[in-house]
């Protein structure tokens, strides 16, 4: 079965919206499971539960069968979703353009290039398809 990760922040921004709908979108399409994604970060004193994230995801997108919502604890959110596209042998993961500057920090801490999709392409076999920011 294939798998779509879409990472999104808490209240959902205008942003995390649009990305959230793409990547419901695209699930859809390829008759995916979906995995929305929030990491709560362990410097904050936030603490999302799962049913939060669920409703205001419903809002959006509506109530859809294979979709499934994670909180995870993590000390930097990309590399958190890195890891759950990992464990999950996700197929695709669905981002904002917004993100993508702080992916390439990442990126660059691992290898000398900054390509974030020929990185995730070669090291998890993942697509990653950026969303830009809704007009």
């Amino acid at each position: 079965m294939t798998l779509v990760v879409v990472p999104v922040r808490y209240p959902l921004s205008e942003h995390s919206r649009a990305t959230l709908e793409e990547g419901a979108r695209i699930a859809a399409e390829r008759d995916a499971e979906l995995t929305v994604l929030h990491v709560d970060l362990y410097q904050t004193d936030e603490r999302v539960t799962r049913a939060d994230l669920k409703q205001a995801c419903e809002a959006v997108i509506g109530r859809r069968e294979r979709v499934r919502y994670t909180v995870r604890r993590g000390f930097l959110v990309e590399e958190t979703i890195l890891d759950e596209v990992a464990t999950e042998s996700a197929d695709a993961v669905v981002i904002g353009r917004k993100q993508v500057s702080r992916w390439r920090r990442l990126i660059r801490r691992l290898t000398d290039d900054p390509d974030i999709e020929k990185y995730l392409s070669e090291q998890l076999d993942t697509e990653v398809i950026t969303v830009d920011a809704p007009a």
